[in-house]
């Protein structure tokens, strides 16, 4: 009865599961599953990279968009067109204004020059507005309430329920300011915060013909919308689009983190790419013979491909599986030293990196292992008897490479980091490929040892391969180098936004007869304080005879930034006169006030406006004229919020002029006192509190530090993988050879002292080529990519030689009795 069962089988139904049990024990038995692992490693970087990849930069997002208070802000000189509010709500956003100004508050006892924001009751829309009266907080300003910076308490001297006017109005204060979403990093514009809301502005009569009052308009909403809103609008002169990735020197920081995420990305799926075609490559090697004697015994072509296609299949289903939940794991764990800076609830990371990480293992497979597996099915039946027979294949299997090549220019599409990336990945390669074969000719010319000797003459006797090897090896260490020296050089450029020692008050408007005495209260109490400058507000009007304003004008509406300008331009600007440079500015060309009537120019604005040595600007304070000679250019770095300045000149230039003095200091948290017995010691001194600002960018920088080095380990893990992986089959395919030097009497001792030397030779020059390359792509990256400095890392020069040695050591050990074993037989 069993048989007549299994006779009404059909033969193809048994010869399908026939197939598919061989399938599946050839993927665990033959040698398939070192690219099942590779595949599965794969997706599980992948997959774990673009989920810290999404989260980080939506928290990067969300914390620059809370710094400006929405998603997209319009900044105005004058009041926002009704036209543009009533264009995004059709759009589906959502919107509201605040107008600000500077005015005087007078309470019974004092007044004080303040920053007054009319808001609506839906503001903000991005990040906490923290309002407490009493024992009561809140969370937005409701018509008819006043609320205070905590300093102006005691500036004022008032409390919860006083009267403070504002303009024409008397308000009742509500309360204290805790903490408010904007933040500014210019500290010539900053004074005490008030707070009112907008049906109250008009009460104030503050704003009159002539004011100086800034609009700002707030959009929420799809960036799709927002984008469209951009693009629709036209902006006059003196408007200007506000984003996170717009607002100063944040919004530096976090486009440069979005940066170094895609490159760290890229740079793991070239890494986990090369490990997936190398474990493919011998598979394909190990498997000739098998599909020759198959061919010998009559398959064709079609039942190999459904043969290889089942593999494939149960292949990809397995790796997708393991290295999706592999990649849930690994996430989790990168997520583990970031628990404390990352906010609760974390970002969604949706489904793009599930989508991402099966469609680049997927594309990466296509040629990576189509084109060496298409290879393998054209073996020759010959191939039984024949080893080492090349099959005639068609050329046309390479054109397998232009799918991910299309994807690949779909996804980077214009961005120059990418390019300036793949362009010089594709130049080293053959560079350092190259040169390590002339170094290994020139190694073979002098006399060595035995086994020197033979390491040498077998690296030499196959310069492709022995250059592929040394490529691929090279390019491996440089390119884990290369994450590490970027996170690293970040960083370090990123400290400098807030160094440990910065400045977190300011006191400006202090006028000359004060200024010794100021000086000498910051000194009796220990702060650590800046040089004190005088300060005289004026504007830029020519360049060399020329009113640059009148040249740009022109040139703005042919630019996307149009609606800015260049700032130097636009405002009045703080000029400053010393005899000394300052000593956190750096002489980059010129020297310091080598003649009377000279002024020293940032290189910045040098830069956008032209300026040049020798050069004759024209200034005007006050209405009152003057000029002076450009004789140096300065680098300095705004965002170390210390004292900095466009233009500095010599002291006989303004000597006449009136000014008041500026200095900084820094105070611990502990004396939030001394500096409310400044502002009651010296009332027409503005005080400028700045450690709620510095407090909230230190936060952002904990988070950006640990999320690139934890980023930058993946990536470094990633090489490693790849290292290992080229060194692990590049050894095993040296059995065959130590057969044959076995044959021809070579003793163990022999043999495996060949081996170290001519793994050895090729750790050392790997390494030191490397260093060579890493150095060379992160000084372009730097200087072209993110715009920074170059520096270099003698560090590297040592540790990357004696990693790549170390890592040499740890595989040769591992299988040199494997390697040594067929000697024993």
């Amino acid at each position: 009865m069993t048989e007549m069962s299994e006779s009404q089988i059909p033969i193809r139904q048994k010869g399908q599961s026939l197939l598919l049990r061989w399938s599946w024990r050839e993927l665990w038995q033959g040698q398939l599953w070192p690219v099942a692992v590779a595949l599965t490693l794969i997706i599980a970087c992948v997959f774990a990279l673009a989920s810290l990849v999404v989260r980080v930069e939506k928290i990067m997002i969300s914390q620059g968009r809370s710094m400006i208070a929405a998603d997209l802000v319009l900044r105005s000189a004058n009041p926002v067109s009704e036209t543009v509010l009533q264009e995004a709500r059709q759009l589906g956003l959502t919107v509201t204004q605040q107008t600000s100004f500077g005015t005087m508050a007078f309470s019974d006892q004092a007044m004080q020059l303040v920053s007054v924001k009319s808001v609506a009751s839906d503001f903000p829309l991005r990040g906490e507005l923290v309002l407490r009266g009493g024992s009561q907080t809140q969370q937005q300003v409701k018509p008819g309430e006043l609320w205070l910076s905590e300093r102006l308490f005691s500036l004022l001297e008032v409390k919860t329920g006083d009267s403070v006017a504002i303009g024409n109005a008397e308000l009742t204060v509500s309360g204290a300011i805790v903490s408010e979403p904007e933040l500014s990093f210019n500290p010539f514009s900053q004074m005490p915060a008030v707070l009112i809301h907008e049906s109250d502005l008009a009460a104030t009569e503050a704003i009159q013909p002539g004011s100086r009052v800034r609009y700002r308009a707030y959009f929420n909403g799809d960036d799709a919308l927002l984008k469209q809103l951009q693009a629709d609008v036209v902006l006059s002169p003196d408007q200007r689009w506000i984003s996170e990735t717009t607002q100063g020197r944040t919004g530096e920081m976090i486009e440069r983190v979005q940066q170094y995420l895609s490159l760290t990305l890229i740079l793991v799926i070239l890494m986990a790419t090369a490990t997936l075609v190398l474990t493919c490559m011998h598979y394909t090697a190990s498997r000739t013979e098998t599909v020759a004697m198959m061919k010998s015994l009559g398959a064709r072509k079609s039942f190999l491909w459904r043969w290889l296609a089942r593999q494939l299949g149960l292949l990809f289903v397995i790796a997708a599986v393991a290295g999706l939940s592999l990649g849930g794991i690994l996430e989790w764990l990168l997520r583990l030293p970031l628990r404390d800076v990352l906010p609760e609830p974390l970002p969604d990371m949706g489904v793009m990196p599930w989508i991402v990480s099966l469609l680049v293992a997927v594309l990466v497979a296509i040629p990576g292992m189509g084109i060496t597996l298409w290879r393998l099915l054209d073996a020759p039946a010959l191939a039984v008897m024949q080893k080492g027979m090349l099959a005639t294949t068609s050329a046309a299997r390479y054109l397998l490479v232009l799918i991910p090549l299309t994807a690949l220019l779909l996804w980077v599409g214009d961005n120059p980091m990418m390019w300036l990336t793949l362009a010089g990945l594709i130049g080293l390669l053959g560079v350092l490929a190259g040169l390590g074969l002339l170094l290994v000719a020139g190694l073979r010319r002098r006399r060595w040892g035995a086994a020197m000797t033979l390491a040498l003459s077998r690296i030499g006797r196959s310069p492709l391969v022995t250059g592929a090897q040394l490529a691929a090896l090279t390019s491996s260490l440089m390119l884990l180098a290369v994450i590490w020296l970027l996170r690293t050089d970040l960083l370090e450029d990123w400290q400098q936004t807030l160094p440990p020692d910065a400045p977190n008050v300011f006191a400006l408007n202090i006028s000359p007869t004060e200024q010794q005495a100021y000086l000498d209260v910051l000194d009796r109490n220990g702060l650590m304080r800046s040089d004190s400058y005088p300060i005289v507000r004026g504007r830029l009007v020519s360049i060399n005879g020329v009113n640059p304003r009148a040249e740009t004008t022109a040139t703005e509406v042919q630019q996307d930034e149009r609606q800015e300008g260049d700032e130097s331009l636009r405002r009045e600007l703080n000029f400053t006169w010393r005899e000394t440079i300052p000593v956190h500015n750096t002489l980059v060309a010129g020297e310091w006030h080598l003649a009377p009537g000279g002024v020293s120019v940032e290189t910045g604005v040098a830069e956008r406006l032209g300026i040049k040595l020798g050069d004759t600007l024209g200034f005007t304070v006050n209405s009152q004229p003057f000029s002076a000679t450009v004789t140096s250019l300065r680098e300095v770095e705004w965002r170390n919020m210390r004292p900095n300045f466009f233009f500095i000149f010599t002291p006989d230039v303004m000597v006449n002029l009136p000014a008041t003095w500026l200095v900084s200091f820094r105070v611990a948290a502990d004396q939030s006192e001394l500096v409310n017995q400044l502002g009651r010691d010296y009332p027409t001194v503005t005080l400028l509190d700045l450690r709620t600002m510095a407090t909230r960018i230190q936060a952002i920088l904990q988070q950006v530090s640990l999320s690139l080095s934890v980023l930058a380990m993946l990536g470094v893990c990633s090489g490693l993988l790849l290292v290992l992986t080229l060194l692990r089959l590049s050894l095993s395919q040296r059995q065959q050879e130590i057969k044959l030097y076995r044959t021809l009497g070579a003793s163990r001792q022999r043999i495996r002292a060949t081996i170290w030397s001519e793994y050895g030779l090729m750790a050392v020059l790997a390494g030191g080529i490397a260093v060579f390359g890493a150095e060379a792509l992160v000084a372009a990256l730097i200087k072209w990519g993110f715009e920074l400095p170059v520096t270099w890392h003698p560090g590297l020069w040592l540790v990357l030689p004696l990693l790549s040695v170390l890592l040499i050591l740890l595989i040769i050990s591992s299988m040199m009795k494997q390697l040594l074993r067929p000697l024993g037989r």
